[in-house]
């Protein structure tokens, strides 16, 4: 993401020029956009004009509108973000109040106002401007006629191919009709992987299967390699990384990240150490279950014992239409930081997001144990009761 302009007065308000720059940008811009924030940006709008004689035709002009934000749609296929909403600044071709659709694209810049600019929104400014974030591990997820080609960026896991292909099964006398339907198989995951993986920015392919299949295509994809003289996958066969997985299915990834070998190979991405986090912290739930808790009354209360360690939240609660419940996760993330703990914002699209939302979105590891929190919570259940 490439910043622009940034012009925020002392109480907080105030605007931000960006232009997003790749399909992560897309997923930031989507976390920053907040119901009824202003936002500026190019746009087409279909004018009617009348002749003197009375026809009418109707031609396409490219304008500048400003809409107050009403709705927002995220296309993650398509990496557009669109805002609907009306129109507040004065335009010769969309009148005052008209609603109007703003398709947010990539390398095409957009000024976002908004009344409050929290902690939250400005370091997610800061981290999408930050052009050492990004996406660099893809994953196949395969088992027997079935693949999910991934890209693990730093917010998201995108599923870019998905192959099922029906493979015959190996009976007597017809062996070679399974052989080559695997080939059929295999060759269409190694396209998958040509077309989607981009070597200049991936440092990791990790192929995951149960049994052997991941050997067996790996294997098939190295032969085809040096058969058909591809000089890509020969020069980055050290990338690939062969691990198990219980199966083709893209669930099968959070198991995957989880391998030691594939923890020590891309330790330095995000995804890596939110799974270590999380894994982390199901340990202490299991261990000391008085250290570890979730669900926002636990977690208030043990912030106000400053008890806690390292918050895990998802972008998913910033993005309420609540504006009162947001203040209070950001007040709740300041300080959190202001008492010495350690804040991670987990990405709702990744698979260790969704591990998280399951667990109401929030999640603590305390300093010290607080058994009280358990106890309060059983009271909760037999006045209930």
């Amino acid at each position: 993401m490439k910043l622009v302009f940034r012009s925020i007065e002392r109480d907080g308000c105030g605007s931000i020029g960006l232009v997003p720059e790749e399909s992560e940008d897309m997923w930031h811009a989507y976390n920053l956009v907040a119901v009824g924030d202003a936002v500026t940006a190019s746009t087409v709008r279909k004018v009617q004009t009348e002749s003197s004689t009375g026809s009418s035709t109707s031609n396409r002009v490219r304008t500048t509108l400003t809409i107050t934000v009403e709705t927002i749609d995220f296309d993650t296929q398509a990496c557009v973000l669109r805002l609907k909403g009306r129109n507040i600044v004065e335009n010769p071709y969309v009148k005052m109040g008209a609603y109007h659709t703003l398709d947010l694209e990539l390398n095409r810049k957009f000024t976002l106002q908004k009344p409050l600019w929290d902690s939250v929104a400005l370091e997610r400014v800061e981290m999408a401007c930050d052009p050492a974030a990004s996406a660099d591990v893809a994953a196949v997820v395969m088992q027997e006629g079935l693949a999910h080609v991934c890209l693990i960026t730093p917010s998201m896991t995108l599923v870019r191919s998905k192959i099922d292909i029906t493979i015959p099964r190996k009976r007597k006398g017809f062996v070679q009709q399974h052989e080559k339907g695997l080939n059929k198989f295999y060759d269409a995951v190694m396209q998958a992987i040509l077309r989607h993986v981009d070597f200049n920015i991936v440092k990791c392919v990790i192929i995951a299967s149960p049994g052997f299949v991941k050997d067996q295509f790996f294997e098939y994809m190295m032969q085809q390699a040096v058969k058909t003289d591809n000089k890509l996958l020969i020069d980055n066969k050290s990338r690939f990384l062969l691990v198990k997985a219980s199966s083709g299915f893209k669930h099968s990834l959070k198991e995957v990240l989880q391998e030691p070998a594939v923890m020590a190979k891309i330790s330095d991405t995000k995804a890596a150490s939110e799974v270590k986090l999380l894994e982390n912290f199901y340990t202490m739930l299991q261990l000391e279950p008085a250290k570890a808790f979730y669900g926002k009354k636990h977690i208030e209360r043990a912030n106000e014992a400053l008890a806690i360690e390292t918050l895990m939240i998802s972008d998913k609660l910033f993005r309420c239409q609540d504006i009162q419940q947001r203040k209070e996760y950001v007040a709740l993330v300041d300080a959190v930081r202001e008492n010495g703990g350690e804040v991670r914002i987990f990405s709702s699209m990744h698979v260790s997001g969704e591990q998280l939302d399951q667990l109401t979105g929030i999640a603590a590891v305390l300093r010290f144990p607080m058994p009280e929190l358990e106890d309060s919570d059983a009271e909760g259940d037999s006045d209930s009761d």
